[in-house]
């Protein structure tokens, strides 16, 4: 067995919360996060995180919008919609509870 087969699930499972955790701040092109996903070793390809953003649209979390660029042909910004702010409060929490949850479980192996 792999411990980098488990580190890459590992991140698979939080990679929706970034997500949202970054377009939480504002409109993102899709490069954007790719680059802050990147910088952050979350190891994300555009194959990755498109279906992911669809995904997240079709469900109602995100809305977007096409912005002409002087560089190219128009761009896609991401945001979220009410349902969305509501799914990554929750998301929040849950990951607070992760954390707290680890924490005790590792501190708990310390202790012995």
């Amino acid at each position: 067995m792999k411990v980098e087969n488990t580190q890459v699930q590992m991140r698979k499972g939080i990679l929706e919360y970034c997500i949202l955790e970054i377009i939480s701040r504002g409109e993102v092109y899709a490069s954007d996060m790719l680059d802050e996903l990147t910088a952050a070793k979350m190891i994300v390809v555009e194959g990755t995180l498109y279906p992911l953003l669809t995904r997240l649209k079709n469900a109602g979390l995100l809305d977007y919008s096409w912005v002409e660029s002087t560089s190219g042909p128009p761009r896609k910004y991401y945001k979220l919609t009410a349902i969305g702010t509501e799914f990554l409060e929750q998301l929040r929490q849950t990951w607070k509870e992760v954390v707290a949850s680890i924490e005790h479980i590792t501190n708990n192996n310390k202790a012995s």
